[in-house]
């Protein structure tokens, strides 16, 4: 992987990106990601099969005349730095270690906290003072970012139950944690923790509540504002 191959000297990137800026950075752009006029070296197949300048080293000197690019007569070991220079930016684009994850809190909390309690109805399954107690604490803004667009457990957490109400043909109606549902079956705890189980048939109505369900709703509508909003106020329940 490019990932792994050897960092290049960093005084040898240090005089390509000099050389590079001085005669490719007019069509490829001074980091190399493109220009005007030349192609991103970044993503270049080419140049990311490069080793030292083999690859880059014949397109340098000789030119790309139907392409519009001229000949450079650089000496052996100014390519040699040029290379280094796009093996580091080839690197450092796919390091995502060195990434810097920039700031996501930048919503109005005020209004987050109008449409937690408003439009999203989140206070109809949550509280600020209940579940939702301390969330803060728990999560970065960044995690709590994912955690509200997309809440599904993660490996390892336990599953989110879904609910379920089953009316019999009597009339009669057992609500609780779903366990088991198929066409023939389906089976629930109570609240008290019993369980019950059921042959299904067509006089049996069964009535089925995932808890996020309103989240993948609201995903749907969600404007840029909204989300940025509402995570400025969760980011306030330490």
């Amino acid at each position: 992987m490019l990932i792994s191959r050897a960092v290049p000297d960093p005084a040898a990137v240090e005089r390509g990106q000099k050389t590079f800026s001085a005669n490719c950075g007019f069509c490829h752009g001074t980091n190399a990601q493109g220009g005007d006029t030349g192609p991103d070296l970044v993503r270049s197949p080419l140049a990311l099969d490069d080793e030292r300048g083999d690859k880059v080293g014949p397109v340098i000197l000789q030119g790309r005349a139907g392409k519009g690019m001229p000949a450079f007569h650089l000496p052996a070991d100014q390519i040699q730095d040029i290379a280094a220079f796009l093996r580091s930016r080839q690197q450092a684009a796919i390091d995502r270690n060195a990434y810097t994850i920039l700031n996501v809190v930048t919503g109005d909390r005020q209004k987050g906290r109008e449409y937690f309690d408003g439009a999203g109805r989140c206070n109809t399954c949550h509280s600020p003072t209940g579940d939702l107690a301390g969330l803060a604490k728990k999560y970065d803004a960044v995690t709590l970012q994912s955690r509200l667009l997309y809440p599904r457990p993660r490996p390892g957490e336990p599953p989110v139950r879904s609910q379920v109400t089953v009316t019999l043909a009597s009339g009669q109606t057992v609500s609780g944690t779903l366990d088991y549902l198929d066409d023939f079956d389906v089976a629930l705890r109570d609240g008290a923790g019993d369980y019950h189980s059921f042959a299904r048939d067509s006089r049996m109505k069964i009535e089925v509540h995932d808890p996020l369900d309103a989240h993948a709703e609201l995903l749907k509508k969600y404007t840029d504002a909204d989300m940025h909003n509402i995570l400025a106020y969760l980011v306030t329940l330490k």
